[in-house]
């Protein structure tokens, strides 16, 4: 007997109607267990549509969802929407009780049958997640990224199944941003929890995903490893999605020395080097974009505009002549 999918929507529809149609459109997916799986798309293309069927909030107007054989039951057909093995965390944390302290938020998730057993929890919680110095704030005076943190250690700490995740990281400082994802990736490994999440923000899911699947007007278009599609993507939709990349006809290609026949070319800032050779087409620094360590270049010949990653900061400025060299590219 095959083995029986953990989690996976079959051919589901979930149409809104409008002047713009929007929603999902005949998707089928297969989530794998103890993986994280991050939804990708631009707005209106459909993630959260399909993250809240995959939990139950939503009923699809066509196919099912199933958790390990078992069909998941609608909001029509359930009294609390969503499946009792799973946990949503949205960028909303109105469900805190704001006059509470993060510990008794985190805690009141779990019966009180068994005091010890309770205290022993929260604290393992908060622990993992790096909250123990905040346990006795009241939520009201914590961040917004802190608040976030709190969600997600209520979420947890019932041991899901499956955690979905819905923007999580909106509200997270940058600084603490990077913390918390490795928290939730450790977590994974410890745990094996299957973590879902829909984020439109590239770095995000690059660094913590173990599958990404791409959505464009309800529609799959593409799937697989991150680092597979960052490098390779089948369509220009996923790249675009992806990185800060130069989409060039194939008359503006040429002027980077790249010769084609198909309708665009993609190449990212950081597949440019920058050339002294004085037979290299001389580009004009248009602007310097610092980013830390590293500066962004726009560069400019014949009114065409690229982008190009530098690692000397300091050295060009704006109106300074440099060549290029594009090291890969990609045809669509």
């Amino acid at each position: 007997m095959a083995d029986v999918p953990f989690l996976q929507a079959v051919s589901v529809s979930k149409i809104y109607p409008g002047v713009t149609q929007s929603g999902v459109k005949d998707i089928s997916i297969e989530i794998q267990p103890g993986k994280i799986t991050a939804i990708i798309g631009e707005s209106g293309s459909g993630k959260s549509t399909l993250l809240r069927m995959l939990y139950g909030l939503l009923s699809p107007n066509e196919g099912n969802v199933y958790f390990k054989g078992e069909r998941i039951w609608g909001p029509e057909e359930k009294l609390i929407p969503g499946h009792n093995e799973m946990k949503m965390v949205t960028q909303h944390t109105d469900d805190l009780n704001l006059f509470a302290r993060v510990w008794d938020n985190v805690a009141a998730m779990l019966p009180s049958t068994n005091v010890k057993l309770k205290e022993e929890k929260t604290e393992a919680v908060l622990t993992q997640l790096n909250m123990m110095q905040m346990a006795y704030k009241r939520v009201a005076d914590l961040s917004g990224g802190e608040k976030q943190r709190v969600a997600i250690a209520r979420a947890i700490i019932t041991r899901p199944q499956v955690l979905f995740l819905d923007e999580p990281f909106n509200q997270v400082d940058t600084s603490f941003r990077e913390g918390l994802q490795h928290d939730i990736r450790q977590i994974v490994r410890e745990s094996g929890i299957t973590v879902v999440m829909v984020s439109h923000d590239p770095a995000e899911v690059l660094s913590m995903a173990d599958e990404l699947v791409v959505i464009r007007n309800g529609e799959i278009v593409e799937a697989g490893p991150p680092k597979e599609l960052y490098q390779t993507p089948q369509q220009l939709y996923t790249a675009e999605l992806l990185s800060n990349c130069n989409v060039l006809s194939p008359d503006e290609a040429t002027l980077c020395g790249i010769s084609t026949d198909t309708e665009f070319v993609v190449v990212y800032p950081e597949w440019i080097r920058l050339s002294s050779s004085p037979d290299s087409l001389q580009w004009t620094v248009r602007e310097v974009l610092f980013k830390g360590f590293y500066e962004d270049l726009l560069l400019e010949y014949e009114d065409v505009i690229i982008r190009v990653v530098n690692g000397e900061n300091g050295r060009f400025k704006p109106g300074d002549n440099i060549g290029i060299k594009v090291k890969k590219y990609l045809e669509y």
